[in-house]
């Protein structure tokens, strides 16, 4: 009989067409790759936490697969299964409120307004709910872990495949599961080398307060249920789980709330999920008929035919970018982590950069909801933070290596929640505020919530909807499109008029200034948080209106509106030096007074990173300020924060020191064995971080001007890049050797001139669509 590629004999099953079912003939040890895949996640042992199994995404469906032998889970996730409903949370005293806050804020006494706000500011219900589970699908296999050797699961970054093989009793058994962005299932393969030899009980489990699961036949599962109430009010959520099994030989019957699986030679799974969520206004969709249709649409087909469309989808986005930092260790991925605490391991902060643009392309994709906290992997009905999008960085953050790393695409969820948030935002600084325009405050959920949770000393910073507006700029830099800058206009134009109506003199400093707002989540000497004008929200406000400024002046719509913004950012406070040589948090100078001066949050330094308006070239004292406030905040901190300190180390042009936090991050202490950064507990963006936070140390793009190994550490002493994007349509090959470089590749779709750095030496090229621009060292001697 003959084998494929994989060593699986191919038999005839049920007496159909011959397709690969079985057999696998290779010893164990020698199923393992000759030589180790760069792009492999593996570990010798099934996961027994959560945060060791493995992820495969879909963008709108995820799945964590634990590797288990006689007992396998899949933990399930839809992106739009959340609790509650929709509502207009504005306190309805917020408006008349104001005032007196802005006023006490305004008079030193940051406590009381604080407390005013707490009670009559802040939004009712004052959390918002959370992203909630689908739950999971157990595979209990009997017989399948006796004597069990030759163990080995893996995630292959390339393929988007996980996979699971080991022997037990005789019998060599290989699981595959992947999840479709084409026929949008989950899909699971399961084969074994012995005819006859597969048995399984297959039953869903939930962890809501609302769900059931029915067979309908004999060979489907169902779980139907709802998700949880929030604030009293029932949830507004209905889904539906579909599980179809298509077995090969053996029989499958339906036994009262699972189905049971004997005697077969193969068998497929197929997982369709599926909710009644359109848009945050829309709960009219049919999860029953979306489920139904997309089964049977899938199960059509052969496994190998969904996985290779799959697998094709998904290297169309992942293979435009590859970094190469050397060859690592053949070891389990768990073990390279743990090695972290001592050693260096460049190959695995490749590693890293790889897994984080295959986490985005599993969480975010057209037509889903943006990547949230925890990207779309989770297994709690009450996640931590709720697993909802936190806009003063963690969602901005999850969407950094977008462009850069060769992912535009994806960022279209992001755009779509901004355009959807100035809908709702609209509502918010109407009713709240009396102002024109939108508005975000530092959260958002599935229903586009807008303002301001949790409390005040956390919630009332009214600048989210000004730095996500910064994301569709960027979107703008990168394509050049000129429909789709016409189109994002109105929204980042609203971001702006919300605080031409909002900004208020101070009085003794004199500025345009924020009131309230605070510098995010960092308590200042007189305590409270809440504040005037601190010095990230005149740092997003320059930003903002420069962009709307220049969209204006590209698409011809300069007004009286535009005007007004160019004349109100020159009244905006400027960057200011400490008595300790750092960059001002605050209006005044509060630094060295506050309760956490190693705050996780280092809000005040967006002008440096992912702004460019500080820069050791460009404003050297206020970039030596940085690089001080960054010594006094120390290296060390949650995941998220620790992933945007190198990106600022980065910035500075200090690739040794942005390096040692690197190490840390990819260290035990936040790294989880399945690489999941470790906040702790898991949040997805300090893997997003990380990744840009590397290519900042290999390439950064001002538009006019672009750096060449700004940050080269030189413990990577030779690697490559290639396909990297840059604004106006380029992308750049870059290789180094002997931590020089030696050769950089330079592509545009525009013509134009662009300025390239190489350290102190600069050289200006002429690009041409169609014609590719080769530098080595020597062009800049």
């Amino acid at each position: 009989m003959a084998k494929d590629a994989q060593g699986f004999t191919r038999r005839g099953a049920l007496g159909l067409t011959a397709t690969a079912t079985t057999a696998l003939a290779l010893p164990a040890a020698a199923q393992r790759p000759a030589k180790p895949n760069p792009r492999e996640l593996w570990y010798t042992a099934p996961a027994t936490k959560w945060t060791e199994a493995l992820p495969v995404g879909n963008g709108r469906l995820g799945a964590m697969v634990f590797g288990g032998t006689a007992s396998e889970r899949l933990q399930l996730n839809e992106d739009t299964i959340w609790a509650g409903a929709a509502q207009d949370p504005v306190n309805p005293r917020a408006k008349g409120a104001l005032p007196k806050v802005r006023e006490l804020i305004f008079a030193g006494k940051y406590a009381e307004a604080e407390k005013l706000a707490s009670a009559d500011v802040m939004a009712i219900p004052l959390k918002q709910p959370p992203y909630q589970t689908a739950g999971s699908l157990m595979i209990d296999m009997a017989g399948a872990d006796t004597q069990v050797t030759g163990y080995r699961r893996s995630l292959d970054l390339g393929t988007a495949v996980a996979e699971t093989r080991w022997t037990a009793g005789g019998v060599t058994y290989r699981r595959r599961v992947l999840a479709s962005p084409i026929d949008q299932v989950i899909a699971v393969r399961i084969e074994a080398d012995l005819p006859g030899a597969i048995a399984a009980r297959l039953g869903f489990t939930c962890p809501l307060k609302t769900w059931r699961v029915a067979a309908e036949g004999r060979d489907t599962l169902v779980l139907s249920g709802t998700g949880d109430p929030h604030d009293g009010r029932p949830g507004a959520i209905r889904f539906e789980a579909r599980l179809h099994v298509l077995n090969e030989g053996g029989r499958v019957e339906a036994a009262g709330d699972a189905l049971m699986l004997s005697g077969a030679n193969a068998v497929t799974l197929l997982i369709a999920i599926a909710t009644n969520f359109r848009r945050f206004d829309d709960l009219t969709a049919d999860p029953t008929a979306l489920t139904k249709a997309q089964i049977a649409s899938a199960a059509a087909k052969p496994f190998a035919a969904i996985e290779r469309a799959s697998t094709t989808e998904h290297r169309r986005l992942f293979d435009r970018v590859r970094l190469d930092l050397g060859d690592g260790p053949a070891l389990p991925t768990d073990k390279r982590i743990e090695a972290m605490r001592t050693g260096d391991d460049p190959a695995l902060a490749a590693l890293y950069f790889d897994y984080a643009r295959y986490l985005l392309i599993g969480s975010s994709r057209p037509g889903t909801q943006p990547a949230n906290l925890q990207g779309i992997w989770n297994d709690l009905p009450t996640p931590p933070w709720e697993s909802k999008y936190t806009v003063n960085i963690n969602t901005e953050m999850n969407y950094w290596p977008a462009e850069p790393t060769g992912l535009p695409e994806l960022t279209e969820p992001l755009i779509r929640m901004v355009e959807e948030l100035a809908v709702t935002g609209a509502r918010t600084a109407r009713e709240m505020y009396g102002a024109r325009g939108w508005v975000c405050h530092h959260n958002t959920d599935i229903w586009r919530a807008s303002a301001p949770i949790d409390g005040p000393q956390w919630g009332l910073w009214p600048t989210g909807g000004a730095w996500l507006s910064m994301h569709l700029w960027y979107r703008w830099e990168y394509g050049q499109d000129r429909a789709y800058l016409a189109r994002v206009y109105p929204v980042i134009h609203g971001a702006a008029l919300f605080f031409l109506d909002t900004l208020q003199r101070d009085p003794k400093l004199g500025h345009l200034v924020t009131n309230p707002s605070m510098s995010p989540e960092n308590q200042h000497p007189f305590g409270a948080a809440v504040c005037a004008g601190p010095a990230m929200d005149n740092q997003l406000l320059r930003d903002l209106f420069d962009h709307v400024g220049e969209a204006a002046r590209i698409l011809g719509r300069e007004d009286e509106s535009t005007r007004a913004m160019a004349a109100a950012r020159a009244r905006l406070s400027p960057d200011k030096v400490g008595k300790a040589g750092q960059l001002q948090e605050w209006a005044e100078d509060w630094d060295m007074e506050v309760p956490e001066p190693k705050h996780r949050h280092h809000s005040h330094l967006y002008a440096l990173y992912p702004s460019h308006q500080i820069a050791p070239d460009t404003t050297p004292a206020l970039a030596a300020a940085a690089k001080r406030t960054l010594e006094l905040r120390g290296d060390e901190a949650t995941g998220w924060a620790t992933a945007w300190r190198i990106n600022l180390w980065a910035r500075l042009r200090d690739g040794d020191h942005a390096h040692r936090i690197l190490r840390f991050l990819l260290g035990p202490d936040r790294t989880y064995p399945n690489m999941f950064d470790a906040h702790p507990p898991f949040q997805i963006d300090g893997n997003f971080g990380g990744a840009s936070g590397m290519l900042e140390m290999l390439v950064q793009d001002r538009g006019d001007t672009l750096f060449l190994l700004p940050a080269l550490p030189s413990a990577w002493p030779q690697g490559s890049v290639s396909g990297v994007r840059l604004k106006g349509r380029g992308i750049l090959d870059l290789t180094w050797r002997g931590g020089r470089l030696a050769s950089a590749l330079l592509r545009s779709e525009i013509a134009g001139e662009r300025r390239v750095m190489l350290g102190d030496k600069a050289k200006t090229v002429r690009l041409t669509p169609g014609r590719a621009v080769r530098l080595t060292a020597r062009d800049f001697a």
